[in-house]
């Protein structure tokens, strides 16, 4: 029988349930099954668990060794609880790790989302062969997971990570609530509000931009629609990532001081925007960080891509399995 490992990834849009099976050159999905994410947890639970079930069936030569699962947070890792994520409404305390045990008889294991990501890029991407390494999120939200000396650090009640709150500047797009904080520079929804901020400022100047031409576009400027443009080489979209770029490498910077990483491993919009961000982030850093602690520092795009959220409930079956046995 060959060994798999099995991932579940809730979303507040979709949930996933993914196998795996590891070989020397990393993991290979072998079976996926998406679907929307249903109206309560009992229903979601039964449907993963019956999913699981139909993908092991058809994979029959194969046998489970272990399950993860990744979820937004808060939760409680150790005892197996969602607790209450703004994406998924009625999940308050809900045991997603108990059910799953009792029916499959193997281990099983949960971490929010950006710590399993981290996993994922430590064990088989761009983290691979690292002792301390950071990994960013950098999407709809700003999120982080730390390995720390070889081991995943969730802190005290699995609240470590959340840079994405940190503020950089007195004023500025608001995100996890705060403005001027390190998410309300740095995601999606950042990049959006920060353009559209900035957009007003130069139609009111008389100062023209191919993201929007009046009053009534302002709203419709997504972060997509600025990437594509700076891409294009519009002054007005440029901008905009000149700033997004500093404040990425100022927060970087803190980093970086605080936790001495020989990697931070950045994904979503930076993947996607290397070419434009990382001029910037290393000149920023260059003058913010202590040298001595970047100098052993490398700052690189996801490994594993946008198969980074296929990948990262397996890796936390993996995980789970080699440090509780």
């Amino acid at each position: 029988m060959i060994p798999v490992l099995a991932g579940l990834d809730i979303g507040g849009t979709k949930c996933a349930v993914v196998l795996g099976v590891e070989d020397e050159k990393g993991i290979k999905v072998v079976a996926k099954q998406s679907f929307p994410t249903p109206g309560t947890p009992d229903s979601a639970l039964l449907t993963m668990m019956d999913e699981l079930e139909k993908l092991l069936q058809e994979q029959n030569e194969m046998e489970l060794k272990a399950i993860g699962i990744s979820c937004g947070g808060p939760l409680d890792s150790k005892k197996g609880l969602i607790l209450s994520p703004p994406n998924l409404p009625n999940w308050d305390r809900v045991d997603v790790v108990s059910l799953l045990k009792e029916r499959f008889q193997v281990p099983v294991s949960l971490q929010n989302d950006a710590n399993a990501c981290a996993l994922a890029e430590w064990k088989w991407g761009a983290g691979k062969g690292t002792n301390n390494m950071i990994f960013l999120t950098f999407g709809t939200g700003m999120g982080a997971g730390f390995i720390l000396d070889g081991r995943l650090y969730t802190g005290t009640n699995d609240f470590a990570g959340e840079v994405g709150h940190i503020r950089l500047e007195d004023d500025g797009p608001i995100g996890f609530g705060k403005a001027g904080s390190f998410e309300g520079f740095c995601s999606g929804g950042g990049i959006a509000r920060l353009a559209q901020m900035k957009a007003k400022e130069w139609l009111n100047q008389g100062r023209v931009t191919s993201v929007c031409s009046n009053q009534d576009e302002i709203a419709a400027i997504t972060a997509k629609t600025v990437g594509e443009a700076a891409q294009a080489g519009d002054l007005f979209a440029t901008e905009i990532y000149r700033i997004v770029g500093q404040k990425l490498g100022r927060g970087l910077a803190l980093l970086v001081d605080m936790l001495n990483p020989e990697r931070i491993i950045i994904g979503s919009i930076y993947l996607r925007q290397e070419a434009l961000l990382k001029p910037i982030v290393m000149e920023e850093l260059r003058k913010e960080a202590l040298s001595y602690s970047l100098d052993v520092c490398t700052v690189v795009p996801s490994g594993l891509g946008e198969s980074v959220g296929d990948l990262a409930a397996l890796s936390v079956a993996k995980y789970g399995l080699e440090i509780n046995g």
